[in-house]
């Protein structure tokens, strides 16, 4: 009769009798959740993994040429970013600006980069994520004069920079659980960047870093989940045969740079910046037979 009766009861107010399809439904469900939750965050990763945009009065301070001001404006735009797919797609333009210290305050040859990137979630893991990357660049400057002067120098003035090249890239990071409010993260990146199966400028055949192997660092500190500081190096070599250089012309093939960047608690994303490296090959369009050690001071932002 008690028996009966707690039949009863549990049909009156509702509660479903417990079957294993329910409990394999159930099961499902979370599994399904937890991809959709997985997939979501790695897109605020690749995000927050974009490069910094930065404003540098002065510019490159020690280089060959004197700047006004410099600036760098990037931003991942997730175009594609699905959280029921361990694929996503952004857009990435990337402008650098140069003002030249000299009377008309030219700008001259923008570096202008539009690409996009395909992302590939490798790992389940968000605190130890892992994700490859497959990048198309174009590069340009805009100008459509003569890549070289008569006498076979760089035309710096108004001559044709372009090139398009692709980068496959591997990803990955730790992040340490929160104490105290304060949590930090650990971050690699490693790269492989192609030319030559795109068109590009031909004065710059036997003479420019078309194949280059790269790798950054970078440590970031979080306090109440606000990027305190982030510590970064970053490195490529030219690889590819060049005309005048062998393998190991590190002063032409090496490309290297260190920065730190804080941000002050009143500040919302934005960073006060000190950077300092070395251009073997100057990565700014028609400029790039410039060799030169920089310091560079300014402001930075993320996303």
């Amino acid at each position: 009769m008690k028996l009966v009766c707690l039949i009863v009861v549990f049909y009156l107010t509702g509660i479903e009798t417990v079957t294993p399809q329910t409990i394999n439904s159930a099961t499902r469900d979370s599994l399904i959740t937890r991809r959709y939750l997985r997939n979501r965050e790695y897109s605020d990763i690749y995000k927050e993994n974009g490069d910094l945009s930065y404003i540098s009065p002065r510019g490159e301070l020690a280089g060959p040429v004197k700047y006004i001001i410099n600036g760098r404006v990037t931003k991942t735009y997730m175009i594609l970013a699905i959280p029921e797919s361990p694929v996503a797609f952004a857009m990435v333009p990337d402008f650098t600006v140069k003002v030249i210290d000299e009377k008309s305050s030219g700008v001259r040859t923008p570096s202008l980069k539009l690409g996009g990137t395909l992302y590939f979630r490798l790992s389940k893991s968000i605190s130890n994520y892992k994700y490859a990357t497959l990048k198309f660049t174009h590069h340009s400057n805009g100008q459509d004069g003569e890549a070289l002067n008569s006498n076979g120098t760089i035309n710096t003035h108004d001559g044709n920079f372009s090139t398009n090249y692709l980068t496959v890239g591997y990803n990955s990071g730790r992040k340490t659980s929160a104490f105290n409010a304060v949590s930090y993260s650990l971050n690699h990146y490693g790269g492989f960047e192609w030319h030559k199966w795109f068109h590009y400028e031909k004065a710059l055949k036997n003479d420019y870093g078309f194949t280059r192997v790269i790798y950054d660092f970078s440590l970031r500190r979080y306090v109440r989940q606000k990027e305190n500081w982030r510590a970064e190096v970053g490195l490529n070599y030219a690889v590819n045969a060049m005309q005048n250089y062998n393998a190991f012309s590190i002063k032409k093939r090496l490309n290297v740079e260190t920065s730190f960047n804080y941000s002050f608690p009143f500040m919302n994303n934005v960073f006060l910046m000190a950077a300092m490296g070395y251009y073997g090959e100057d990565p700014y369009n028609i400029y790039y037979r410039n060799k030169y050690s920089y310091f560079r001071l300014g402001v930075s932002s993320g996303l």
